[in-house]
């Protein structure tokens, strides 16, 4: 049970207080929502979702909420509480009103049958504390105009249409990035409409002196097999014009397409910088270009991952090679996770997990599991770094068995 000072208790939040739910995130992340943005987009988080920590006087303390997710995992998909719009007012901090949130959240989604979490973490130090691990990157690219692909057969019949980004293209982009994203550990699809809403959503306050976005299509007759939502940003300089170009996201369904979509983002007049959406670290473009070495790179945490039920999780994916190991687990937050489990795989790749008193081979925290569990990290080399210990050739089997062949990485945040 989570604990708080005397006077705070811990309420969900009805829709009526949905406003002040907002007021605090903003005081806690220094922000503010435009009228206009809450007028175009709904608000995203779910109303049996939004809990908080009223304060003595009443008031709204802190504020967490969570999401729905699907979230794809090696082999298949488990339900996965995505944590969100976590904040405490500055004048409530250092209570423990953070540390009771995270575990009413785990509490909850334990009771709505999802073994596993997952989040963004605005402060990369915070989130580890609590059991969460970092369980993927991604790269954000900036290209030169102009910046050359390698060729790809079929690219040069396909089609492209571009149009003003609108409402009506809702469903193509969603259908689009939950295609593309097939067998993608950790690329979530958006469970709700008001999620949704917000792939073609374009509030002015958002623009930063950018166009109205525009999304354009790859097409090979009818069938639409790309899209990406971008915008222009005018600037010129001694030498002419210098316009930015922002790609709000892109997705493609075969590498024909691929090619078709970034030769037109990569070749737009006036322009002379395109900068890309959150990619997959071995995303088709970086294999694509010819010349990488002058495209600026910025590469950051993505998905950070949160084990909540052991043996509902681990079963919950499959594994790239058979594997039979005991891992000492340790779990402050989550008792019934902490312990030995055997872990047998067999060679369909499903796992069987169970408790055990036999020695450990591999002993790590829930927090590494957590890392683990998309597939892109490595037992060897969390090791190395001494957050995993075990005998070499263990470490070895867990790290063949947990990779994911396509890196993880969820292509918008939550």
């Amino acid at each position: 049970m989570s604990t708080l000072p005397h006077g705070y208790r811990t309420v969900v939040v009805p829709p009526e207080r949905r406003d002040e739910f907002r007021a605090v995130d903003d005081l806690a992340f220094a922000g503010w929502v435009d009228p206009e943005i809450a007028e175009i987009l709904p608000f995203p988080v779910p109303e049996d979702r939004m809990v908080a920590v009223e304060g003595p006087d009443g008031g709204l303390a802190a504020v967490h909420g969570s999401y729905p997710f699907e979230m794809p995992v090696p082999g298949g998909t488990v339900a996965c509480s995505g944590l969100t719009w976590v904040g405490v007012r500055p004048d409530q901090r250092r209570r423990g009103l953070l540390r009771s949130m995270i575990t009413t959240h785990v509490e909850r989604s334990l009771e709505r049958g999802e073994p596993v979490s997952a989040l963004f973490a605005a402060e990369a130090a915070i989130y580890g504390r609590f059991g969460y691990g970092s369980a993927s990157d991604s790269v954000n690219l900036t290209l030169p105009r102009g910046a050359a692909l390698r060729p790809v057969a079929g690219a040069d019949a396909l089609d492209v249409r571009l149009e003003r980004l609108g409402k009506e293209h809702e469903d193509l982009a969603e259908e689009l990035h939950r295609r593309a994203g097939a067998g993608r550990p950790g690329w979530m699809p958006r469970p709700t409409a008001a999620l949704r809403a917000r792939l073609v959503g374009d509030p002015p306050a958002w623009r930063q002196g950018f166009e109205p976005m525009l999304i354009v299509t790859v097409r090979d007759g009818d069938d639409v097999r790309a899209a990406a939502a971008f915008s222009r940003k005018e600037g010129w300089g001694e030498g002419g014009p210098e316009y930015k170009v922002k790609v709000r996201w892109a997705f493609a369904l075969d590498p024909a397409a691929t090619h078709r979509l970034w030769s037109f983002l990569l070749d737009l007049d006036l322009t002379s910088t395109v900068e890309t959406p959150m990619l997959p670290v071995d995303d088709a473009l970086l294999h694509l270009l010819v010349d990488p070495r002058p495209i600026q790179r910025r590469t950051g945490d993505n998905v950070w991952v949160r084990v909540l039920d052991l043996p509902a999780a681990l079963q919950g994916r499959r594994y790239a090679a058979p594997l039979d190991v005991v891992l000492d687990v340790s779990d402050a937050l989550v008792p019934a996770n902490a312990g030995r489990w055997r872990v047998a795989v067999g060679a369909d790749g499903a796992a069987t997990v169970t408790r055990t008193e036999a020695d450990a081979d591999v002993r790590l925290d829930v927090r590494e599991l957590g890392a683990l569990y998309l597939g892109g990290r490595s037992a060897t080399a969390l090791a190395s770094a001494g957050l995993v210990t075990g005998a070499p050739d263990a470490l070895a089997r867990v790290t063949a068995a947990f990779t994911s062949p396509l890196a993880p990485v969820c292509p918008w945040v939550f």
